[in-house]
């Protein structure tokens, strides 16, 4: 925990789950309050009472229309104020592009894309507000910044946040709202599991995929915690409108 910390409060989306919930931890250790949200009112309240008094649980689906808006108040409600936000929910998209209808194309989009987009204007408002300045960190992927068979609207609504998330760093400068991005690769989450274990031969494919990888490894989810963690610290105030790849090397190659 470190001073500078004291009294400050983030909001992480997509909390409930995987990569959220340890951000969620992460910024606790450094001492910030956490406001947590998902779309499961069971799920969250269980990580809310896991990671102890410090966290607060507000549900949200964040693909609601004025969903952004009325998360962004009763983070106000509960805490006072926002000094971090992370911009973490998305939903996954695979299908042969010739295959992919509207209706998926809209979908991803709608989660992956306009909300956080929406976020991070609501967020950056009540950072206005309060005058002191705040951090936004967009989750977004390697895909942002690649292409992969059967990934082409995933990877085109996380490209979208990558340059949203330049443009809104010179946008909000003035205002001392840093605005940033942490891109991971391949990370085990329930997920990630989830679509190891459909796979014809599990073990295979994940030294498969770990070969590919330069530091021969998939990426935990506290990985890309200690990168959020960086960027939403006070003592990296300089930095603003990057995207730092957490991929072992992938996109190196």
């Amino acid at each position: 925990m470190t001073q500078q910390n004291a009294g400050r409060v983030a909001l992480v989306t997509g909390a409930t789950s995987g990569i959220g919930i340890e951000i969620a931890r992460r910024l606790i250790q450094d001492g910030l309050r956490v406001v947590v949200s998902g779309r499961s009112e069971e799920r969250g309240r269980r990580v809310s009472d896991e990671l102890g008094e410090r966290a607060r649980f507000v549900r949200a689906d964040l693909s609601d229309s004025g969903s952004a808006a009325a998360l962004v108040k009763a983070t106000l409600a509960e805490c006072g104020r926002i000094d971090v936000l992370v911009n973490n929910a998305a939903i996954d998209h695979t299908n042969n592009l010739l295959d992919v209808s509207e209706e998926e194309i809209r979908t991803t989009f709608e989660t992956n894309t306009f909300a956080p987009m929406n976020l991070l204007i609501a967020a950056a408002r009540v950072m206005k507000e309060q005058g002191d300045g705040g951090s936004i960190i967009n989750i977004t992927s390697r895909l942002a910044s690649i292409g992969v068979p059967t990934m082409g609207v995933y990877s085109a609504s996380k490209g979208a946040m990558l340059a949203f998330t330049k443009a809104a760093a010179i946008d909000l400068a003035a205002e001392n709202i840093r605005v940033n991005a942490v891109a991971p690769g391949m990370t085990r989450t329930p997920l990630y599991q989830q679509w190891l274990d459909s796979q014809p031969d599990p073990e295979g494919e994940a030294e498969r995929v770990a070969a590919a990888i330069p530091l021969g490894r998939i990426a935990e989810s506290n990985d890309i915690a200690s990168v959020v963690s960086f960027l939403a610290s006070p003592e990296n105030a300089y930095l603003t409108g990057i995207s730092i790849p957490v991929d072992g090397g992938y996109l190196a190659k």
